[in-house]
């Protein structure tokens, strides 16, 4: 289990909003159907196609498909279809044992050799499949079985990480039967084992579901029907819910006033999110350390966090928000607001009239606004950035060649590992690093943390060590902490907690207000 999970629970509890209580009680309405409207797209219901690598993409995966193992909200790793798990001595062995009587909602069996089947197709699918999961399935060595419940997975080296990784996309079981015929991505049937079922799909528009009334977690309170509707201008989803065409939508934070004023209830949901720019250290520009320290304090954070925040965000240069045990308050103290400084520093990096910058914008209006806000205030600098928008659902293309962009924005989830933060952000390979380690450090560090076990205190001090490291090294440019901000008729939604482990918060356990019309 994971040493994280009571400490973000404490630093949850004191972060949170207080919210007036509701007049009269709760009371879920099994018959309804909860519409939401989101920042975010799937672009495939394809658990290990890279585009749901992304944390925006994990709410409606974890509806549909339910994981081997399954995280708290705080991060910590309790049993999911697996009822309990145990590694040999040497962290070279995984075993799980499966819950009796599961079944996908098709009706197939889902026993060991329905996981085994699910392994090996991932294994087989290698670079084609998503970064988490290319990384999971890159330690494992072999897969055995014993009989209908056990599953022994044999790993290449020694690696403390396997629930965790089981917990994510790499765990998420698909019925064998949709992907018999080689489906992949736009071409599977989306059958899972999770609370909800799939009725239709289009991609980047909008997911209907019914729900799984066979489900093993059991269906209390859950709304017979759900919609996902994707919606990029935050306008438009506030309408929605105004107009009762949404139960719940997603806000843009600088929208809390206005929508309290409407009478809506504003749900903050403090998280350990942050407004991160990743970087192709591969150009040569972002290659230069002292280009991307000038870029580091060419950026006043506290003018974007005021401005873009809604009053709900933090400045920050780290990876890691104030919910995280890794959260370290000296370093935000290491990049100051300070354009002459920038100025210098890119001089030193060969830039004395200034440097061109190209920046992949994810079509959505939170990322475009944060990204002319940056354009213009890095050009007092001498930092000219040039603007190439895209759609969210492509955002692979930052790192799949050929590469688009310089940086490119994103929304960092965080994970219940601190472990893969750094392995997919600074390290080589990773799934929003479009190129090398900083320093070679940072992998040999990344290597030593996985052969150690989460219990052992030894591992902490590496993360430590880890997150000085990538700040001073500038292996990603933090901007702000920002928390999910919702929105829905007072006394509608229940159950849409924060859920630290991804950018996105779980929709499995939302549930609908009888009193809601």
């Amino acid at each position: 289990m994971t040493r994280f999970g009571p400490i973000a629970a404490a630093l949850l509890a004191a972060a949170a909003p207080a919210f007036a209580a509701d007049p009269a009680p709760f009371v879920a309405n099994p018959n309804a159907t909860l519409v939401y409207f989101d920042a975010a797209a799937n672009a495939t219901l394809d658990p290990v196609e890279p585009q749901s690598n992304s944390s925006v993409a994990q709410p409606m995966l974890m509806a549909i498909f339910d994981s081997l193992v399954k995280l708290t909200d705080t991060g910590e790793p309790i049993p999911g279809l697996a009822l309990s798990w145990k590694y040999n001595a040497d962290l070279t062995e995984f075993a799980m044992t499966l819950r009796p009587g599961l079944t996908f909602h098709d009706g197939t069996k889902l026993d060991a050799a329905a996981v085994k089947r699910n392994l090996e197709r991932s294994i087989a699918l290698g670079k084609r499949a998503g970064a988490a999961t290319q990384e999971t399935m890159n330690q494992i060595a072999g897969i055995e079985t014993e009989g209908d419940a056990v599953v022994r997975l044999k790993l290449k080296a020694p690696n403390g990480q396997m629930p965790y990784l089981l917990a994510g996309q790499p765990g998420m079981m698909i019925s064998p039967e949709t992907f018999a015929n080689d489906a992949f991505g736009g071409t599977l049937k989306p059958v899972g084992a999770g609370p909800y079922r799939v009725r239709s799909f289009e991609a980047s528009v909008r997911t209907l579901f019914d729900r799984f009334d066979a489900y093993w977690g059991g269906i209390e309170g859950r709304p017979r029907q759900a919609e996902h509707h994707f919606v990029p201008d935050a306008r438009a989803r506030l309408n929605a819910v105004r107009s009762g065409q949404a139960t719940m939508a997603l806000l843009d934070s600088r929208q809390i006033p206005e929508t309290k004023a409407a009478g809506l209830t504003v749900q903050v949901n403090q998280k350990n999110v942050i407004q991160d720019l990743y970087l192709n250290q591969e150009r040569d520009n972002i290659g230069k350390l002292k280009m991307r320290q000038a870029f580091m304090h060419a950026l006043d954070r506290g003018a974007l966090a005021e401005a873009l925040g809604g009053g709900v965000s933090l400045p920050t240069v780290q990876i890691f928000g104030p919910l995280s045990p890794l959260y370290d308050k000296a370093l935000d103290d290491l990049y100051p607001y300070d354009p002459a400084k920038a100025k210098r520093l890119l001089a030193e990096a060969g830039y004395p009239n200034g440097v061109d910058v190209t920046w992949m914008v994810l079509n959505a209006s939170e990322y475009r606004l944060v990204a002319e806000a940056a354009q213009a205030m890095v050009a007092e600098s001498g930092i000219r950035i040039k603007m190439e928008v895209i759609d969210i659902s492509q955002y692979q293309q930052f790192r799949i060649p050929p590469k688009k962009g310089d940086v490119m924005l994103g929304r960092w989830g965080g994970r219940a590992d601190p472990l893969q933060t750094f392995q997919e952000i600074a390290g080589t390979g990773g799934s929003v690093n479009g190129s090398h380690a900083a320093v070679p450090e940072i992998d040999a560090l990344i290597d030593k943390a996985r052969r150690l076990d989460p219990a052992d205190p030894a591992r902490m001090a590496v993360l430590k060590q880890l997150a000085r490291l990538t700040t001073e090294q500038v292996s990603h440019i933090a901007l702000m902490v920002r928390p999910n901000v919702y929105t829905y008729r007072p006394g509608c939604i229940s159950g849409m907690t924060p859920y630290l482990p991804a950018g996105g918060d779980r929709f499995n356990d939302v549930k609908v207000s009888m009193a809601c019309k």
